[in-house]
């Protein structure tokens, strides 16, 4: 079993930068890939970035190449998420989610078993 607990979300103007955190604890050998994810209002959750064990393997949606870097401190159990350049359709509840086997390139939410409750991000100006 695995406990999520995300938290950094906020408001902030387009352009702008944010910093999400998300701490697990629990059974690490569910922690092999972490990642986040999100969903608007009406729209489908969607993979947003995901990193292995040791960090050397990351994958990011198409949308946020460039913009967002994810990350990861093992030593906390806790995995980051950069985001930068903000923009209005970045707007969404972000969750962080793990699984024990490795990470896909796909990013598929329906791969990932251990959830948090999700922050909200909101870009406007």
């Amino acid at each position: 079993q695995v406990q999520l607990v995300e938290s950094g979300g906020g408001s902030v103007q387009p352009g702008g930068s944010l910093r999400l955190s998300c701490a697990a604890s629990g059974s690490i050998y569910a922690m092999n890939c972490m990642g986040w994810f999100r969903q608007a209002p009406g729209k489908e959750r969607e993979g947003v970035a995901v990193i292995g064990t040791s960090g050397s393997t990351a994958y990011y949606a198409d949308s946020v190449k460039g913009r967002f870097t994810i990350s990861r401190d093992n030593a906390k159990n806790t995995v980051y998420l950069q985001m930068n350049s903000l923009k209005p359709d970045d707007t969404a509840m972000y969750y962080c989610a793990t699984r024990r086997l490795g990470c896909l390139a796909t990013i598929n939410p329906e791969l990932f078993v251990y959830w948090g409750q999700g922050t909200q991000v909101a870009v406007s100006s």
